[in-house]
């Protein structure tokens, strides 16, 4: 070993050595505690300082320093859902309605009647595409003689929500269902709405067994479209790219057919707006000539169906009565 090696070892040596007894007179002294003499404390808490010192007089690395850093996504995790006295935060964390939840959301907010069509059009629809064309036909379609004597009383009704096989065609029918329906059963109520349908269902299976057509499901539709044009005839309304008064909505969809589907396509369309403008005539146009309102919708059934406004009903059949007050010239008090 090279002198000037054995001299850098031996003051290391002393150093540790100082660096042991200040540190354990140092801790004897905050304790108050004089060891004896002749005894030795073991002391096993070394100040940093004076490991750094003995490290770089023996030419060692110094000490890392550990920088504590954080991530934004830790300290987002470390972020308290808790409130100020302690309890967890209500709705901290909201998560989005799925698409199913909005779909079944739109379904419960459509109108009773209407929402009980569309969901008929659907089950037929499903029906039809399993059993397939023939089989449907023989079994959803309107057959007079099996309804009749048969007593297959489902028939008028599978008729009426049967649109065909999924398609463009069927998707644009469902959507005008939707659209019409909505807007008579908003406008005239609940009630009334359900003695419309039920009248163009027995209206439509007539002329349907007449003609010989096993469904009618756009007769319904054109059916409904004929009275609301009839509601507000000159209004200007927006057909594919033409404006057309309300009144021609319904030939102008008939055309769109004829176009697509030959001659034999006008039919529905026609018994449609026939069976529309029977209703339309006897509900509206003949009680203004005098006759009477036979198409109104009973009173247990308003009860059922629209049971808010059963204080409107009444208000409307006082104010009916006195506008039918005949006036008289009346006669001075004390007059015989």
């Amino acid at each position: 070993m090279s002198p000037s090696r054995f001299r850098s070892l031996s003051l290391a040596t002393i150093l540790l050595a100082a660096a042991s007894l200040s540190t354990c007179d140092a801790s004897l002294a905050n304790k108050n505690i004089h060891a004896p003499f002749g005894i030795q404390k073991s002391v096993t808490s070394i100040n940093g300082h004076n490991i750094q010192s003995i490290l770089e007089i023996r030419g060692g690395a110094k000490r890392r320093k550990i920088n504590k850093t954080a991530s934004l996504s830790s300290l987002n995790a470390k972020k308290s859902k808790k409130t100020a006295s302690g309890a967890t935060k209500v709705g901290g964390s909201t998560e989005k309605p799925s698409a199913l939840d909005n779909t079944v959301q739109k379904y419960k907010a459509i109108l009773p009647l209407t929402r009980l069509y569309i969901t008929l059009v659907g089950i037929s629809t499903l029906l039809g595409t399993i059993l397939g064309d023939e089989a449907a036909q023989v079994i959803l379609g309107l057959d007079p003689i099996r309804t009749v004597y048969g007593f297959e009383l489902w028939r008028p009704i599978t008729a009426a929500s049967f649109l065909g096989p999924p398609s463009i065609g069927w998707l644009m029918s469902a959507y005008y269902l939707y659209e019409y329906g909505s807007s008579l059963e908003r406008v005239y109520g609940t009630a009334q709405h359900c003695i419309f349908l039920l009248g163009q269902v027995v209206l439509l299976s007539a002329y349907s067994m007449l003609f010989g057509q096993p469904f009618f499901g756009s007769s319904m539709i054109t059916a409904m479209l004929h009275v609301l044009s009839r509601s507000m005839p000159h209004q200007k309304v927006k057909w594919l790219i033409f404006t057309v008064p309300y009144w021609s909505l319904p030939y102008g969809l008939m055309a769109s057919d004829v176009l697509q589907g030959g001659a034999a396509a006008a039919l529905p369309h026609v018994l449609g707006i026939l069976s529309g403008h029977f209703y339309y005539f006897n509900k509206y146009i003949w009680p203004k000539m005098g006759g009477e309102d036979w198409l109104v919708a009973p009173e247990w059934l308003s009860r059922r169906l629209d049971p808010n406004s059963s204080s409107d009903s009444g208000r409307k059949s006082v104010e009916n009565a006195l506008k039918k007050r005949k006036k008289g010239k009346g006669r001075k008090l004390g007059s015989a």
